[in-house]
């Protein structure tokens, strides 16, 4: 049998989306009991952790569940869902620390760029090109109130989002897409850690301070150390406010270091980070298997790469609207329609039968 991206595999639909979910369970599983581990050594609190989990859980499986039976509507409810809750409270990201010259680097970009990612994932899905270039308006309508709202980063993300979906149309394996979105998040990654520990040449590293404000990498840079003091286990869940010099002067702080990957490294140690790029991974790795179309799997594929980047340097996770929508996302995105989907770019004919095709829009055996 063929695989989505047009390779063999052993395996059929039904083994491969059940080893997906099989790795699914282990790594949120082993995200849990991490947190629970580290807060019985060093103490701490980590319901965050567990809440996260349980939304992510909860909105993959809601996003399989309605992948099936509404392959194109649900997608299109979820990015609307998206846009109205953005508008309706712009002010989703608390606290003054983190409105930079970036634009909100927390909960309204992650959002924005998530229901992008969903209305590329409805167009892709309907074979009609009305619907599709509608949905195609509503994600770039996303970049707009990106910038309505004074965040810079999803205005790029979202843009991003959909211009790595129209590309997507002309991409036939998934897999090199993949590796691309994922070397991506780990260059952004890379980007925020090495701005931590002052490795950037001095002229990159004062631009980089004077548009992410001293404050933001002073946080960072608390991270770093609090990590670095115990790289095994870390502080302890919810102990970076408690710890850090900067969150402590600062007046109105929700003690987050407004970067993931440096929040885990600080509370959770190495191998926190380590579940985190796991789980990040493993949503691209179910991507792969899904039975999708190649451009829905890859659009949806960038909207988290780019949650990923917003993570990176903000504090998008600590929302459960978040992690809600990156699961829902993610659930959509490896869901199997009831309907045969149509091959991207084929309009379904208006009388007879449509021919039967696989997965990545080639003509069924």
């Amino acid at each position: 049998m063929a695989s989505a991206d047009g390779e063999s595999a052993p395996d059929g639909p039904g083994e491969r989306r059940i080893v997906s979910d099989a790795v699914g369970v282990v790594v949120l599983a082993a995200c849990a009991t991490w947190s629970l581990v580290t807060a019985a050594v060093n103490g701490g609190r980590p319901e965050g952790v567990l809440l996260a989990v349980l939304a992510v859980t909860a909105g993959y499986a809601a996003g399989r569940i309605l992948g099936v039976l509404l392959p194109v509507a649900a997608p299109c409810a979820a990015a609307l869902a998206g846009l109205s809750l953005t508008v309706a409270l712009p002010r989703l990201v608390p606290g003054p620390e983190t409105v930079t010259p970036l634009g909100h680097a927390g909960a309204t970009a992650a959002v924005l760029t998530l229901s992008a990612g969903a209305a590329c994932c409805a167009a892709w899905a309907t074979p009609v090109p009305a619907p599709r270039l509608a949905l195609r308006l509503l994600a770039g309508g996303m970049a707009v109130a990106g910038a309505a709202l004074g965040s810079a980063i999803a205005m790029v993300t979202c843009g991003a989002v959909l211009l790595c979906s129209l590309a997507a149309g002309r991409m036939p394996h998934r897999g090199r897409g993949l590796a691309g979105l994922a070397l991506t998040a780990a260059a952004v990654t890379g980007l925020t850690w090495a701005t931590a520990g002052g490795a950037l040449p001095g002229g990159l590293a004062s631009s980089l301070e004077d548009q992410l404000t001293p404050r933001r990498i002073g946080l960072w840079r608390d991270a770093l150390h609090l990590a670095r003091h115990d790289v095994g286990l870390g502080v302890g869940p919810g102990r970076f406010g408690e710890l850090s010099p900067t969150a402590a002067q600062a007046t109105l702080s929700d003690g987050k270091p407004h970067s993931a990957p440096l929040q885990m490294a600080a509370e959770q140690g190495v191998v926190g980070v380590l579940l985190l790029a796991a789980a990040f991974c493993w949503m691209l790795f179910a991507l792969w298997r899904a039975v999708r179309p190649t451009p829905v799997v890859l659009s949806a594929g960038a909207a988290l790469t780019g949650l990923a980047a917003v993570a990176a340097v903000g504090n998008a996770l600590s929302f459960t609207t978040v992690s809600v929508g990156a699961g829902l996302l993610a659930g959509l995105a490896t869901a199997r329609p009831l309907a045969v989907e149509p091959a991207p770019g084929v309009v379904t004919p208006r009388s007879g039968r449509a021919a039967q095709r696989s997965p990545d829009g080639r003509p069924a055996a």
